[in-house]
């Protein structure tokens, strides 16, 4: 049986346990240094699966011991933004959080492929890829499974059509610098150029941009987690069923998009050794314009981040 272990036992670790569990993609183990939090969580998650008929298994603990031999390890564990707050704004705390928890992960899991949640999710995972040592193909973001969904959702909603209708691509940060791709976004195969104005796209592209600010400003006390937890067991899913799908995430970029040494949101495709490929598309004079700001950005605050790091 396949082990996943999820860090940090929050709202978006406990959700992304929820859809391990209910996939019944192997056992889930949710770690927290709250062993007592992972541990409730985990028996109330196992609990919810008898009643559907699962025989899915959630172990919580507090000892990174419990997490040993893991196939995938997923990183959901730092501090969420607050009314106000950008994402950049969690930089230097969270990368503090990641840097211990990731040694103890290798140290226990050294063939794990690991997924990073945490944001800023595209400094994050660089930052995880060099403190890790491992393989490119091993260390992968969440961004843009969670940009592309809610682009979805904006679209149904002012077409009208059912979310799985609406064919979506983001690229780039995961942040407000993130790049819509409104060529590469179909309903039923029709272009929403052919479907929605000119004004209405921009609104749209705006509101995906900022769609976690909105959901962080009504909640007052934390982020989004349903839809983070679902997304990033998409990316375990497809790794451990060996789907080679094709999802965007957040991959390390080696002269792909012209772009070297950096982990940025782009279409790649995951099977049971992580990433397999990088996949290019074509963007257009505008969104490569775009891409390569959402770019000079991640770079910007990575160098933001080695600079404190250096300092220690």
């Amino acid at each position: 049986m396949k082990k996943i272990t999820i860090i940090g036992a929050g709202n978006v670790g406990a959700h992304a346990a929820v859809s391990a569990a209910t996939l019944e993609l192997g056992h889930v183990v949710l770690l927290d240094q709250n062993s007592d939090l992972a541990k409730g969580k985990a028996i109330d998650i196992t609990q919810s699966m008898a009643l559907i008929q699962s025989d899915s298994i959630v172990t919580g603990t507090g000892d990174y011991q419990d997490t040993a031999d893991s196939d995938i390890v997923v990183i959901t564990a730092g501090v969420s933004r607050k009314p106000g707050m950008s994402r950049d704004d969690l930089l230097f705390i969270n990368a503090s959080i990641l840097e211990s928890i990731v040694k103890q992960v290798v140290e226990y899991s050294p063939q794990c492929i690991l997924i990073i949640v945490t944001n800023p999710v595209n400094t994050m995972v660089q930052l995880v890829y060099e403190v890790s040592g491992f393989p490119k193909e091993r260390v992968i973001g969440m961004a843009g499974i969670l940009d592309g969904g809610r682009f979805k959702y904006f679209i149904a909603r002012e077409l009208n059509v059912g979310a799985s209708e609406v064919v979506t691509m983001v690229l780039g940060d995961h942040g407000e610098l993130m790049v819509p791709l409104e060529d590469h976004c179909q309903v039923n195969g029709q272009p929403i150029a052919e479907l929605l104005s000119r004004e209405c796209i921009e609104d749209i592209v705006r509101r995906v941009q900022h769609a976690g600010s909105e959901i962080v400003n009504l909640l007052k006390t934390g982020s989004a987690y349903f839809a983070p937890g679902r997304a990033v067991i998409q990316m375990v899913k497809a790794i451990l069923r060996d789907e080679h799908r094709t999802l965007p995430c957040a991959v390390y970029l080696d002269g792909e998009y012209g772009v070297k040494g950096t982990f940025v949101g782009v279409p790649a495709v995951l099977g049971i050794n992580g990433v397999e490929k990088v996949i290019e598309i074509h963007l257009t004079e505008k969104e490569a314009s775009a891409f390569e700001q959402s770019v000079e950005h991640i770079c910007a605050r990575t160098i933001e981040l080695n600079k404190k790091r250096s300092l220690n």
